[in-house]
């Protein structure tokens, strides 16, 4: 696999505060890699880093020539005053034709929702518009920050199995950054846990097993990632395929309803 993007001993500081401690990493073509680890360790600097809108750091940040990086943020702030669809909001990456912006949003199962207004799009549905937006100019590399915040657990499984099927589709590197690992493992190739330095990385597998991540997350919370693991088709069912037990409290939203927020 070709390695796109890698970071080797990067470190940033704020005054006396290390943000960033000798990280290193490296993103491969065709890969999902999942960033996590607990509020405050750094995760969004580090995007900052990959991005290239933090460049006060040490170390070395090496990318191929001319890649492009396609970036979901993780909270779209809009002027709730302004009347803004999803068409012209799509139409403010570039100068797209409207049969780009549709194909854009085909790909993620939201062309219906071109005429809708921007407020009144569930977080699912935010998502599905921010992915077609940055699809649009074919990246290389698409970062998403916690993609999942805001929307229900069916609505997290949908959005997973489509973030794996851009990846196969684009063979685009995808780098995603996630608070919480429960939904995101079954589809993750690589994961990374950073609390300022690297703590471990590697398959999740592993990774749910190593002292650091139980230290950070929790031995329940590894445990509770079992049930997530089995290959899921496209009906909706729950997520074991059966009434959920044991451990099901611990995931974040666990409804079924689709809430706006």
């Amino acid at each position: 696999m070709s390695t796109l993007v890698e970071l080797q001993q990067v470190s940033v500081q704020f005054g006396e505060r290390k943000v960033l401690d000798k990280v290193s990493l490296s993103i491969k073509k065709g890969e999902i890699t999942t960033l996590i680890g607990p509020n405050g360790a750094g995760k969004s600097t580090l995007v900052k880093v990959l991005l290239g809108l933090q460049d006060q750091y040490q170390g070395t940040v090496t990318k191929v020539n001319n890649i492009k990086i396609g970036y979901v943020p993780q909270k779209l702030k809009l002027n709730d005053s302004l009347p803004l669809n999803v068409q012209r909001f799509m139409k403010l990456a570039g100068k797209y034709s409207i049969q780009e912006l549709r194909e854009a949003l085909n790909l993620v199962g939201a062309e219906h929702l071109i005429k809708a207004s921007m407020h009144s799009l569930s977080g699912g549905e935010c998502q599905r518009v921010l992915l077609a937006r940055a699809l649009l100019q074919r990246p290389d590399l698409l970062v998403l920050d916690e993609p999942a915040q805001g929307v229900d657990v069916q609505g997290q499984i949908d959005l997973y199995d489509l973030i794996d099927t851009i990846r196969h589709r684009f063979q685009c590197a995808v780098f995603m950054v996630s608070h919480d690992l429960h939904l995101v493992m079954a589809k993750t190739d690589d994961v990374i846990c950073l609390h300022h330095h690297v703590c471990c990385s590697g398959a999740p597998a592993v990774i749910t097993k190593h002292p650091s991540y139980i230290a950070l997350f929790g031995a329940a919370k590894s445990e509770s990632l079992a049930f997530y693991h089995h290959q899921h088709d496209h009906h909706h069912h729950d997520l074991a395929g059966e009434p959920v037990s044991g451990n099901a409290a611990t995931c974040s939203n666990h409804s079924h309803g689709h809430h706006h927020d």
